[in-house]
Protein backbone atom coordinates (compact mmCIF):
# COMPACT_ATOMS: atom_id res chain seq x y z
CA UNK A 1 0.00 0.00 0.00
CA UNK A 2 1.35 3.46 -0.90
CA UNK A 3 0.69 6.33 1.46
CA UNK A 4 1.75 9.97 1.38
CA UNK A 5 4.66 10.84 3.69
CA UNK A 6 3.87 10.64 7.41
CA UNK A 7 4.50 14.39 7.56
CA UNK A 8 1.28 14.84 5.49
CA UNK A 9 -0.95 13.51 8.28
CA UNK A 10 -1.26 16.92 9.93
CA UNK A 11 -1.74 18.77 6.63
CA UNK A 12 -4.49 16.39 5.47
CA UNK A 13 -6.18 16.41 8.87
CA UNK A 14 -6.16 20.22 9.07
CA UNK A 15 -7.40 20.61 5.46
CA UNK A 16 -10.31 18.33 6.34
CA UNK A 17 -11.06 20.33 9.49
CA UNK A 18 -10.63 17.21 11.65
CA UNK A 19 -9.28 17.50 15.19
CA UNK A 20 -6.66 15.16 16.60
CA UNK A 21 -9.32 13.81 18.97
CA UNK A 22 -11.68 13.00 16.08
CA UNK A 23 -8.88 11.25 14.20
CA UNK A 24 -7.95 9.35 17.36
CA UNK A 25 -11.53 8.13 17.83
CA UNK A 26 -11.74 7.02 14.20
CA UNK A 27 -8.28 5.40 13.97
CA UNK A 28 -7.82 3.84 17.40
CA UNK A 29 -4.53 5.73 17.80
CA UNK A 30 -4.36 7.93 20.90
CA UNK A 31 -4.58 11.70 20.51
CA UNK A 32 -1.25 12.08 22.31
CA UNK A 33 0.46 9.73 19.87
CA UNK A 34 -1.02 11.61 16.91
CA UNK A 35 0.28 14.89 18.38
CA UNK A 36 3.77 13.42 18.77
CA UNK A 37 3.74 11.99 15.23
CA UNK A 38 2.63 15.33 13.78
CA UNK A 39 5.39 17.17 15.65
CA UNK A 40 7.98 14.60 14.54
CA UNK A 41 8.72 13.59 18.15
CA UNK A 42 8.16 9.87 17.49
CA UNK A 43 8.45 7.56 14.53
CA UNK A 44 5.17 5.84 13.84
CA UNK A 45 4.98 2.11 13.23
CA UNK A 46 3.69 0.87 9.89
CA UNK A 47 0.46 -0.29 11.60
CA UNK A 48 -0.09 3.16 13.12
CA UNK A 49 0.50 4.92 9.79
CA UNK A 50 -1.93 2.54 8.08
CA UNK A 51 -4.55 3.15 10.77
CA UNK A 52 -4.22 6.94 10.48
CA UNK A 53 -4.34 7.13 6.68
CA UNK A 54 -7.19 4.62 6.47
CA UNK A 55 -9.15 6.67 9.01
CA UNK A 56 -8.49 9.87 7.05
CA UNK A 57 -9.51 8.16 3.82
CA UNK A 58 -12.68 6.85 5.44
CA UNK A 59 -13.49 10.31 6.74
CA UNK A 60 -12.96 11.76 3.26
CA UNK A 61 -15.32 9.21 1.72
CA UNK A 62 -17.96 10.07 4.33
CA UNK A 63 -17.86 13.74 3.30
CA UNK A 64 -21.06 14.68 1.53
CA UNK A 65 -22.21 11.11 1.02
CA UNK A 66 -24.91 11.10 -1.65
CA UNK A 67 -24.30 14.72 -2.70
CA UNK A 68 -23.21 15.81 -6.15
CA UNK A 69 -21.14 18.74 -7.40
CA UNK A 70 -24.24 20.83 -8.19
CA UNK A 71 -25.57 20.32 -4.64
CA UNK A 72 -22.49 21.84 -3.05
CA UNK A 73 -20.98 24.30 -5.54
CA UNK A 74 -21.29 28.04 -5.43
CA UNK A 75 -23.63 28.99 -8.27
CA UNK A 76 -22.09 32.45 -8.57
CA UNK A 77 -18.94 31.95 -10.63
CA UNK A 78 -16.77 35.02 -10.22
CA UNK A 79 -14.22 34.87 -12.99
CA UNK A 80 -11.76 37.02 -14.89
CA UNK A 81 -11.08 37.32 -18.61
CA UNK A 82 -7.65 36.41 -19.96
CA UNK A 83 -7.15 39.85 -21.55
CA UNK A 84 -7.70 41.76 -18.29
CA UNK A 85 -4.72 43.16 -16.40
CA UNK A 86 -3.04 41.78 -13.30
CA UNK A 87 -4.00 45.08 -11.60
CA UNK A 88 -7.65 44.30 -12.29
CA UNK A 89 -7.19 40.77 -10.89
CA UNK A 90 -5.52 42.13 -7.73
CA UNK A 91 -8.31 44.69 -7.30
CA UNK A 92 -10.94 41.95 -7.67
CA UNK A 93 -9.15 39.83 -5.07
CA UNK A 94 -9.25 42.78 -2.69
CA UNK A 95 -12.92 43.56 -3.38
CA UNK A 96 -14.24 40.00 -3.18
CA UNK A 97 -11.88 38.49 -0.63
CA UNK A 98 -11.21 35.57 -3.00
CA UNK A 99 -7.60 34.47 -3.34
CA UNK A 100 -8.02 32.77 -6.71
CA UNK A 101 -10.17 33.00 -9.82
CA UNK A 102 -10.90 30.91 -12.86
CA UNK A 103 -9.83 32.69 -16.04
CA UNK A 104 -12.03 32.59 -19.13
CA UNK A 105 -11.71 33.63 -22.75
CA UNK A 106 -15.30 34.42 -23.54
CA UNK A 107 -17.25 31.51 -22.02
CA UNK A 108 -14.38 28.98 -22.13
CA UNK A 109 -12.17 28.33 -19.09
CA UNK A 110 -8.55 28.79 -20.12
CA UNK A 111 -6.62 29.16 -16.87
CA UNK A 112 -6.54 30.34 -13.28
CA UNK A 113 -4.89 33.12 -11.32
CA UNK A 114 -4.13 33.33 -7.62
CA UNK A 115 -2.63 35.69 -5.08
CA UNK A 116 0.40 33.41 -5.09
CA UNK A 117 0.87 33.89 -8.87
CA UNK A 118 0.83 37.67 -8.45
CA UNK A 119 3.06 37.61 -5.39
CA UNK A 120 5.60 35.40 -7.20
CA UNK A 121 5.75 37.94 -10.05
CA UNK A 122 6.30 40.84 -7.67
CA UNK A 123 8.97 38.95 -5.72
CA UNK A 124 10.82 38.09 -8.96
CA UNK A 125 12.24 41.61 -8.94
CA UNK A 126 9.75 43.04 -11.42
CA UNK A 127 8.32 46.42 -10.55
CA UNK A 128 4.73 46.52 -9.35
CA UNK A 129 3.86 48.82 -12.27
CA UNK A 130 5.27 46.29 -14.75
CA UNK A 131 3.40 43.43 -13.09
CA UNK A 132 0.13 45.35 -12.87
CA UNK A 133 0.33 46.23 -16.57
CA UNK A 134 0.65 42.60 -17.67
CA UNK A 135 -2.38 40.70 -18.89
CA UNK A 136 -3.65 37.72 -16.97
CA UNK A 137 -2.98 35.46 -19.99
CA UNK A 138 0.75 36.17 -19.61
CA UNK A 139 0.94 34.68 -16.12
CA UNK A 140 -2.11 32.48 -15.54
CA UNK A 141 -1.80 28.92 -14.35
CA UNK A 142 -3.61 25.81 -15.50
CA UNK A 143 -7.38 25.89 -15.75
CA UNK A 144 -9.33 24.31 -12.91
CA UNK A 145 -10.69 20.87 -13.79
CA UNK A 146 -14.28 20.81 -15.08
CA UNK A 147 -16.69 18.16 -13.81
CA UNK A 148 -20.29 17.43 -14.81
CA UNK A 149 -22.92 18.68 -12.36
CA UNK A 150 -23.89 15.12 -11.35
CA UNK A 151 -20.35 14.13 -10.25
CA UNK A 152 -20.42 12.66 -6.71
CA UNK A 153 -18.75 14.87 -4.11
CA UNK A 154 -16.48 11.99 -3.11
CA UNK A 155 -15.07 12.03 -6.66
CA UNK A 156 -14.73 15.82 -6.62
CA UNK A 157 -12.82 15.62 -3.31
CA UNK A 158 -10.38 13.21 -4.95
CA UNK A 159 -9.85 15.54 -7.90
CA UNK A 160 -9.23 18.43 -5.53
CA UNK A 161 -6.19 16.76 -4.00
CA UNK A 162 -4.39 18.13 -7.09
CA UNK A 163 -6.34 21.35 -7.63
CA UNK A 164 -7.55 24.27 -5.51
CA UNK A 165 -10.94 24.41 -7.20
CA UNK A 166 -13.20 22.61 -9.66
CA UNK A 167 -15.58 24.14 -12.17
CA UNK A 168 -19.01 22.53 -12.48
CA UNK A 169 -20.67 22.27 -15.88
CA UNK A 170 -24.14 21.44 -17.08
CA UNK A 171 -24.56 20.62 -20.77
CA UNK A 172 -21.23 22.26 -21.57
CA UNK A 173 -21.93 25.50 -19.68
CA UNK A 174 -20.05 26.41 -16.48
CA UNK A 175 -22.72 26.74 -13.77
CA UNK A 176 -20.71 26.65 -10.55
CA UNK A 177 -17.38 26.48 -8.80
CA UNK A 178 -16.29 24.30 -5.90
CA UNK A 179 -13.34 25.14 -3.65
CA UNK A 180 -11.71 23.15 -0.87
CA UNK A 181 -13.53 25.42 1.58
CA UNK A 182 -16.88 24.26 0.13
CA UNK A 183 -15.90 20.63 0.66
CA UNK A 184 -14.75 21.31 4.23
CA UNK A 185 -18.14 22.82 5.08
CA UNK A 186 -19.60 19.33 4.62
CA UNK A 187 -17.67 17.94 7.58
Amino acid sequence: MNFPPVTDIRRIRVEMGVTQSELAARSGVSQGTIAKIERGKVSASYETVVALFEALEGMTKAIGKGKTAIDVCSKEVVSLQSDQTIKYAADMMGETGYSQFPVFKGNMPVGSISERDIFDLISSEKSIDDVYGMTISMVMGESFPVVPDNTPITSVAGIMSNSNAVLVSSKGVIVGVLTKADILKLL
